[in-house]
């Protein structure tokens, strides 16, 4: 499974690959790894990505913060390069209708995943990192990744769900919440979790999501409102 037509993407990201096949394979799930002529997904370019992404954000953080010590930075970080934040830019700039899928992981939600949203930022990283260097991927980190990273440290919205959760019924003397995965479903490419939120040996409610992660993150926003 070939993208017919990467200009658009390329527009998008203003920058034209040398190589497009890098940016195909960044583009391609692993669902369609049974489609002919298709023998490598995004999941390589992804883990190259996700480390240059790190980088870059963290050399960011350490020269705009100068004066933030080493927990705030790590804080800021985190909240930057979270599930949440980047599939919300891939949804915010119609990056997730270029993703490379089955038909069947479509049917299924995958095209609304934020793990495979999240996925795809980073392989693109990845892609335009072997493809034109650190340049390249500065040029996304610029253009896509640091209005969001802005955003999120200007609001303070540096805490997920489960460390709000963790403050909170700290705050009232409980002990930490545990979290139980009590349901899986769906084919291994496209799994569903369920997860439970324990606080005082008492299940409090659950949160299902296509991550274990995605999953407590929900359970722990219920969570809070329910404490």
């Amino acid at each position: 499974m070939i993208k017919s037509n990467l200009k658009p993407l390329q527009e998008l990201l203003d920058y034209n690959f040398k190589n497009e096949k890098l940016l195909n394979t960044a583009l391609t799930h692993r669902s369609c790894l049974n489609e002919p002529g298709v023998n490598e997904s995004y999941e390589r370019l992804e883990f190259l990505g996700d480390a240059v992404l790190e980088m870059m954000i963290s050399v960011y953080l350490f020269n705009k913060y100068q004066n933030k010590m080493e927990g705030y930075l790590t804080a800021a970080r985190s909240a930057t390069v979270r599930t949440e934040s980047l599939s919300k830019i891939s949804k915010k700039h119609g990056i997730d209708t270029f993703i490379l899928m089955s038909k069947g992981e479509e049917s299924t939600g995958g095209r609304n995943n934020p793990s495979i949203l999240e996925d795809v930022i980073e392989s693109i990283i990845g892609a335009l990192y072997c493809d034109g260097g650190i340049e390249a991927a500065n040029h996304f980190f610029v253009k896509f990744i640091l209005p969001n990273a802005e955003e999120i440290i200007t609001n303070d919205n540096l805490k997920d769900a489960k460390s709000s959760l963790q403050e909170h019924v700290q705050s009232k003397g409980l002990t930490s919440p545990i979290y139980k995965t009590v349901k899986e479903s769906g084919p291994d490419h496209s799994k569903t979790f369920e997860v439970a939120v324990i606080i005082d040996n008492q299940e409090i409610t659950s949160g299902s999501g296509k991550s274990k992660q995605e999953a407590e993150q929900n359970a722990a926003k219920k969570a809070i409102e329910l404490i």
